[in-house]
C-alpha cells in the first residue's frame, strides 16, 4: 500500500503547476472567445450601416475578459507566494490579451458611435439636399 506524501514542498509544487495551469486554461478561453480575424476584416454588407453593425457584432470578445481577469488573478496569487520559478511568459501573454481586448473593446465602442452617427448624417445630408431643390 502506498503512502500518500503530505510534504510541504510536495504540495506546494503541485499547487504551482496547477496554479501556472490554470493561468494557461484561462489565457486559451480568452484566446478562444476573440473575434475572428476574417469577420473583423470581411463584410457583404450592401451600405456603411451594414457594415457597421456587422463589425459591431464581429467585434464582440464575449467572456474573453472575464477569462483574462481570471488569468491575472491567478497569476497575481502564483506570483505573490512566489510559487513560479520563471512566468515572464505568462506576464507577457496577459499584457498582451489586456491590451488586445482592450483596443478591440474601444474599436466597438466607437463603431457604436458611429452606428448611431452615420444615419443622423444621411438624413441631414438628404434634408439639405432636398432644401436645395
Amino acid at each position: 500500500m502506498s503512502q500518500s506524501t503530505f510534504d510541504d514542498d510536495d504540495l506546494f509544487g503541485e499547487a504551482a503547476e496547477e496554479t501556472r495551469a490554470e493561468v494557461e486554461d484561462h489565457l486559451a478561453a480568452a484566446r478562444e472567445e476573440l473575434p475572428d480575424p476574417d469577420d473583423v476584416w470581411v463584410t457583404d454588407a450592401e451600405n456603411v450601416l451594414g457594415a457597421l453593425n456587422g463589425l459591431k457584432s464581429a467585434l464582440d470578445v464575449g467572456d474573453a475578459v472575464d477569462h483574462v481577469r481570471s488569468a491575472k488573478k491567478a497569476y497575481v496569487l502564483g506570483e505573490r507566494a512566489d510559487a513560479f520559478e520563471d512566468a515572464d511568459d505568462l506576464e507577457a501573454q496577459i499584457a498582451d490579451l489586456e491590451s488586445l481586448v482592450g483596443d478591440i473593446e474601444s474599436a466597438a465602442e466607437e463603431v457604436a458611435s458611429l452606428t448611431g452617427t452615420i444615419p443622423a448624417i444621411r438624413g441631414a445630408l438628404q434634408d439639405a439636399e432636398d432644401d436645395d431643390e
